[in-house]
């Protein structure tokens, strides 16, 4: 919970996923989901060299809140797309940029496969977005052929669950209730496919880019307590099967998880670390684009 959540192993399963009930209860939940995550949209957006990006990509994108505030650092000299696999996601990014009269542009497709123009960006980022390919090496493989050369890349990744224990605070609490609860599978497409740090060195490495760094942040995220009910029943594996619960179990689940997230509830805030790898790497200077 509290980022995207894979349930399945394939890039056809999360499209399925994301332009159905999980991708509208992003949408709904966006601007909560902004604010909470806004510590690390600023540490992403500012980790990006605006005197040497012109064309920026935002990978997993989602509602588009860090593509247009890298959109706004970048200035009228360059431009921000953004790539997501969710059509109501991607809907209500585009919408936002309407209203906010921002130049970023969004596409609806897989990072993994979609035929971006070679060597077209000089800056790639993610918030949280790009833990969920069924072939990551694959996948980054083509971002990398999408990089000028000695393009930037950004990334910021969930650490492990064990790291992350807000995270899992509903799905454990709820487990004894909900039967239909997906198990959590190492390695697999999902919030913490990145646990692992060498894991996600090698694919990095496999996937041809260079100058790889993963560093370990812990940054403290906030939402208001009257928005912790609305969050893990909306969000995440919980939010996912209660909505096949019947009115007595989704009650009684809500008690229960509530209750569990007592630790975190500081008056009329909740306060939890998210524990994250900021990853960053280069492009080759010599780009091979094969």
């Amino acid at each position: 919970m509290g980022d995207k959540q894979a349930t399945v192993g394939s890039n056809w399963d999360q499209a399925a996923l994301w332009h159905g009930p999980s991708g509208h209860a992003w949408v709904e939940a966006q601007a909560l989901l902004d604010q909470m995550f806004k510590p690390l949209e600023t540490l992403l957006v500012e980790a990006v060299n605006a005197s040497e990006a012109q064309q920026a990509l935002d990978v997993g994108c989602g509602a588009g809140g860090p593509t247009l505030a890298l959109a706004r650092r970048l200035g009228a000299g360059g431009h921000c797309t953004g790539i997501d696999i969710s059509e109501p996601l991607i809907a209500a990014a585009r919408a936002r940029a309407q209203r906010d009269g921002s130049a970023a542009s969004f596409i609806r497709a897989d990072a993994q496969t979609h035929a971006f123009a070679p060597a077209s960006f000089d800056a790639i980022v993610s918030r949280l977005g790009v833990m969920f390919f069924n072939d990551p090496v694959k996948a980054f493989a083509n971002l990398r052929r999408a990089s000028k050369a000695g393009a930037a890349l950004r990334c910021i990744a969930w650490r492990s669950a064990t790291e992350n224990p807000f995270m899992t605070t509903a799905e454990r609490a709820a487990a004894p209730l909900l039967t239909n609860l997906p198990p959590r599978q190492p390695g697999a497409p999902g919030q913490f496919a990145f646990g692992d740090r060498q894991r996600v060195l090698a694919i990095l490495e496999e996937s041809g880019w260079t100058g790889i760094d993963i560093r370990p942040i812990d940054v403290e995220c906030t939402l208001p307590e009257p928005a912790l009910e609305g969050y893990f029943t909306r969000l995440g594996p919980v939010g996912l099967a209660l909505q096949d619960a019947d009115a007595r179990t989704r009650s009684k689940v809500i008690e229960i998880v509530r209750t569990a997230f007592d630790p975190y509830v500081h008056g009329q805030s909740v306060r939890y670390t998210a524990a994250c790898w900021m990853i960053a790497a280069r492009a080759p200077k010599a780009a091979s684009h094969a």
